[in-house]
């Protein structure tokens, strides 16, 4: 992905766009050599953004723990004081959070287009054992 040679970029994924990608281990260390800070935004309760990086062996600088993504983006860019902040997600909806808060906004494919990042084939597990049985779990 060309970044316009200035590595000076945070990179926020929302994590529907990172279950989207084949290899997000690699997403990740493919990206660390073009930006200085990547991690992962989601809705959902922080276990299921650990589960899914622990799983993939994903090392994340950021997360957005209890919080929703817009405010986790706005934190993450009060935080990480780079020229640049991109979030990668998969629709309107992120696209409007994106606008929202001041970054820049991706569709995952066009990232991975961009990056030379491969997409996974078939549909995201939602439903990932580890997710099920812990959905009562705070």
């Amino acid at each position: 992905m060309d970044s316009g040679g200035s590595t000076d970029m945070t990179l926020a994924f929302e994590l529907e766009a990172l279950k989207a990608l084949a290899d997000p281990n690699a997403v990740f260390n493919n990206a660390r050599q073009w930006t200085e800070y990547v991690g992962v935004v989601s809705e959902k309760p922080t276990y299921v953004v650990t589960n899914f990086t622990r799983k993939h062996r994903v090392r994340q600088d950021f997360f957005s723990g209890p919080r929703g993504v817009e405010e986790s983006l706005e934190n993450i860019g009060g935080q990480f004081d780079t020229d640049r902040h991109v979030f990668v997600g998969v629709d309107d909806e992120d696209e409007a959070v994106a606008e929202a808060t001041g970054w820049e906004f991706l569709q995952v494919e066009d990232a991975a287009e961009a990056a030379g990042w491969t997409l996974a084939t078939g549909e995201p597990d939602d439903d990932a054992p580890e997710e099920r049985a812990r959905d009562d779990w705070p």
